[in-house]
């Protein structure tokens, strides 16, 4: 679709309120909250006392990495957890990737919220708790909370603690009447969600920048099916996807030319050695990430330069030579796939944005 947004709306449904368009990006959509625009900002030290005794720290614990990192080195393929890429410094590189000219996913994401934001408060609604799964930086979920009306509550469950609070701090400065209420946490996995101060009209999930592609069919389905549980028979979801396109296009956004994400890729093995011990050796791996046109996703791997043996405490993993190590999948979906994706979720599409390239989209689904 070449069209910058489609929408599927059910007729006997009423229509939120018109919303002017033209104010600022900061100020037009923020009918009834304290913004950034209306002059009052709370200082980076009470916000981040506030963060501090607000968060709910669930963080995997050495032996649930260990674990992981063993369980995907016992199979074939070897593979290890994405989600594991996240420490400080994987965050850091992260946010440096996302900045890079070929990476088009953050830049046309953004583009197309700022773009958006208008129908998406209203098919939101008002007085709504925004729950965000991998919240990262948070530079999105700014531009959705300036956009959203009255929104009461902000819960991010991130398994980075410093991209958390580092981000929530920001936040608290900037939305001071929205509560936060900041999670540390494998979103993968069932969550208990903190409980707001003021009661939410509804629950909106938040998942943006394609996450949803690093998970294989049966685990996007499992996580659909957790945010379903999660925003309850009145929430919906506004899910970001990578739609399929140029595979030119997609190698070049995993495969920098400055080299950032092969540096991020094998932080992963940094961070393992560093928190459970193993001993990956940095400089025997190095990064690769092809388009797969059949499963259409890229798919990287951290690939073996030499016959070797890596061991994690007692366990022994044996490599060869150019043996690949899946470390992530990227999928990429068309309208049919993802309808289809969701619907096995209990979802169903019913709102949708594409930029107006076709590269990139935002759904927005409820329970069917």
């Amino acid at each position: 679709m070449g069209a910058a947004r489609w929408q599927l709306r059910d007729p006997a449904r009423p229509r939120a309120r018109d919303v002017p368009q033209f104010l600022s990006l900061r100020c037009a959509l923020a009918v009834r909250r304290s913004a950034p625009c209306q002059g009052f900002r709370m200082n980076a030290v009470t916000a981040r006392a506030r963060a501090q005794a607000a968060l709910t720290d669930l963080r995997p614990r050495p032996d649930d990495v260990a674990a992981d990192t063993i369980a995907g080195l016992a199979r074939t393929p070897k593979r290890l957890p994405s989600k594991y890429f996240y420490d400080a410094e994987g965050s850091r590189l992260f946010e440096a990737i996302t900045r890079q000219p070929e990476y088009y996913l953050t830049r046309v994401e953004l583009a197309l919220m700022e773009t958006a934001l208008g129908p998406i408060a209203q098919a939101a609604g008002p007085d709504v708790h925004v729950v965000e799964f991998g919240s990262g930086s948070g530079r999105k979920t700014e531009l959705l909370l300036a956009g959203l009306d009255h929104p009461v509550a902000y819960t991010p469950i991130e398994i980075s603690r410093t991209a958390l609070m580092d981000s929530v701090t920001r936040l608290g400065q900037s939305f001071p009447d929205v509560q936060m209420l900041p999670v540390c946490a494998d979103f993968t996995r069932p969550v208990p969600l903190p409980a707001a101060q003021h009661r939410s009209r509804r629950t909106l999930v938040f998942f943006p920048g394609s996450t949803l592609g690093n998970f294989r069919e049966a685990e996007s389905v499992q996580l659909l099916a957790s945010m379903r549980d999660t925003m309850g028979e009145a929430g919906c979801a506004l899910v970001g996807i990578d739609l399929d396109k140029d595979p030119a296009v997609l190698e070049a956004a995993y495969n920098d030319l400055a080299g950032v994400t092969a540096a991020f890729t094998l932080n992963l093995l940094a961070r393992l050695n560093r928190e459970i011990g193993s001993d990956f050796a940095l400089d025997a791996f190095h990064h690769r990430a092809v388009y797969a046109r059949e499963r259409m996703r890229i798919e990287t791997a951290l690939v073996s330069d030499r016959a070797q043996t890596v061991h994690v405490g007692e366990h022994a993993f044996a490599f060869e030579a150019g043996e690949a190590m899946q470390v992530e999948i990227s999928q990429k979906y068309t309208d049919a796939s993802f309808a289809a994706l969701a619907a096995r979720a209990g979802l169903r599409v019913t709102h949708g944005w594409n930029d107006p390239t076709g590269a990139f989209g935002l759904r927005l689904v409820q329970p069917a």
